[in-house]
């Protein structure tokens, strides 16, 4: 007697981003069961002479194509971070809102997810440098190149999302969308 057909294993995809106004870092992760791979991940650079507004259309253009070539199911970014000066928050913030609006207006679940956290999911501490996670980073997804701390700290993020989806699939309300 055949055996009835069953449905082949999910791949949740994410892309998961570091933003920030010169160097944000993004990358594009697959998960499949308790195997993930990066498949594809770099910084969006902006050179020091050009204008915070073009900085802000440039991350939105590129994250933008990278979601028509990725097609990820989610999306996860770094949530506010404390900082001391206003201005640092206020240009911090409007990258974050260029991420967001190129993630949200193509209809991914946008979620967030505190630098404490995303280094604890990553090295497990949340005091970790960014060096550690780096290191780690490569280490867990098998990396031949150990990856910039941008784009390092955007796979950590796409860690700590695997890590809060698993656990909500076990029934804890963890994720938090923007």
């Amino acid at each position: 007697m055949p055996r009835p057909a069953t449905a082949p294993p999910a791949i949740l995809r994410v892309i998961a981003v570091d933003p920030s106004l010169r160097c944000t870092g993004y990358a594009i992760l697959d998960k499949l069961g308790g195997k993930m791979r990066a498949v594809e991940y770099g910084v969006i650079k902006n050179a020091p002479k050009l204008l915070p507004s073009a900085c802000l259309v440039a991350i939105h253009t590129r994250l933008a194509e990278l979601i028509q070539k990725h097609e990820p199911h989610c999306a996860a970014v770094e949530g506010i971070i404390f900082v001391q000066s206003h201005r640092i928050a206020i240009t911090m913030g409007a990258a974050r809102g260029a991420a967001i609006l190129a993630m949200a207006t193509r209809g991914l679940p946008v979620y967030e997810y505190a630098p404490r956290r995303v280094k604890q999911a990553a090295v497990g501490t949340g005091t970790a440098a960014k060096t550690q996670v780096a290191f780690m980073v490569r280490a867990r997804l098998g990396l031949t190149e150990t990856p910039s701390p941008d784009a390092a700290d955007a796979l950590a993020i796409g860690l700590a999302h695997f890590q809060a989806h698993e656990t909500a699939s076990h029934g804890a309300a963890v994720l938090q969308q923007v």
